[in-house]
């Protein structure tokens, strides 16, 4: 339940850019029982950490944090109608209670952000009271980060195998392919072999170097509907650094209708992406039309003694016009040839990824599909690559 408490103002205050503010220069320390209530902006000049008690900000228009050192708050009330901006940031040390108006910070600056340090948590979160922008947290394992925008709620939640040293996360509800406060692009046309679609609407930036799950909501706004007519097929993906592309990170479980509900992750490192997002299973990976072949998945040995030294389906003589793709274990395409006949001898002939090239692939399992044109087929399945 969200409650008040009336704290006083400490009366220090300074004229800046023709506006009221407190200034610390090192003053300041609230002990176990103290209270200190700011109706005014913080301007924070020298440590003030250690803190006990209660600090709140009250305002019925908004108020800022500025400054060079990162102030840290044992308990911490947030009653700011319009909005308690951060251009500095803040540490919590314990418990942040929302009553009215979101903490704001900038979006194009990570470093900016309301941090919860390993006992902090918070309470009274919604729509009208959330942080909107960046949140932290330090030396905690499972939290829900209260994202979200100027008008939703739209919390992260992270489950992590250990305890994350550092990790940080804000949403966007902004086009991944043309976002308004990133410098880079992410284009939503750029998908992995098992992948739709994903969201052009929304996305979260997470970050962390622990392995972890992830659990995301949808609601109306998220036009889940229509990008799938089943809700089981949503899934996380993430923007991989790696591959320039968006990857599948797995579903489970998945719950809800179109209009709401949620999906949690396999588990992935955040920092292995820039950005994750909602995203629509492919299954089968390529689009089905007519009815399929029933070819077998094949062994490839390139090794000169005449047997299986070469990928081939007889049953592409019948559709001489046809596409031919060969993927690795990662989804990274390998290999493309049209009017394809027997020419895969396990050397790659796109990317430029493959290290060594002219030495050939690595042995293992790779996935092809085939595109008969003649036909109007498509087949997919896996071939074994052997020297």
């Amino acid at each position: 339940m969200k409650y008040s408490l009336y704290i006083p103002l400490l009366l220090l205050s300074i004229w800046v850019n023709a506006q009221t503010a407190l200034f610390n220069g090192g003053n300041l320390r609230i002990h176990e029982e103290g209270t200190i209530g700011f109706h005014t902006n913080l301007i924070n000049e020298a440590p003030f950490d250690n803190n006990l008690g209660l600090v709140g900000f009250y305002s019925p228009s908004n108020l800022a944090v500025q400054g060079d050192v990162v102030p840290q708050f044992y308990d911490i009330e947030i009653a700011t109608e319009l909005g308690l901006f951060l251009e500095l940031g803040i540490d919590n040390s314990n418990n942040t209670n929302f009553i009215l108006g979101d903490i704001q910070t900038p979006r194009n600056e990570a470093n900016s952000n309301f941090n919860f340090l390993q006992n902090g948590f918070y309470n009274g979160e919604d729509n009208s009271s959330k942080i909107d922008g960046y949140a932290a947290i330090t030396n905690q394992q499972n939290f829900t980060f209260p994202v979200g925008d100027a008008e939703f709620l739209r919390p992260l939640i992270v489950s992590s195998e250990s305890e994350n040293p550092f990790s940080r996360c804000a949403y966007f509800f902004e086009n991944p392919s043309t976002p308004s406060t990133l410098s880079d692009s992410f284009d939503t046309a750029e998908l992995a072999l098992d992948l739709a679609f994903v969201s052009p609407l929304e996305f979260w930036r997470l970050e962390g170097s622990v392995p972890s799950t992830i659990s995301l909501s949808w609601n109306v706004r998220s036009g889940i509907g229509n990008l799938t007519e089943e809700a089981t097929k949503v899934v996380v993906a993430g923007w991989s650094k790696a591959g320039s592309r968006w990857e599948n990170l797995g579903a489970n479980p998945v719950a809800g209708t179109l209009e709401e509900g949620f999906v949690t992750s396999d588990s992935f490192v955040p920092d292995d992406y820039e950005i994750i997002t909602l995203g629509i299973s492919k299954e089968p990976f390529e689009p089905l039309s007519m009815e399929v072949l029933s070819l077998d998945n094949y062994f490839v040995s390139v090794n000169g003694d005449g047997i299986n030294d070469s990928f081939f389906i007889p049953e592409l003589e019948d559709s001489p016009n046809n596409l031919v793709q060969i993927y690795d274990r990662y989804g990274l395409k390998v290999f493309e040839k049209a009017n394809y006949r027997d020419e895969f001898v396990g050397v790659a002939n796109v990317g430029d990824f493959i290290f060594n090239k002219e030495d050939g692939l690595p042995v293992g399992v790779y996935f092809y599909t085939v595109y008969m044109a003649d036909l109007d087929l498509n087949y997919q399945g896996f071939l074994y690559l052997a020297r």
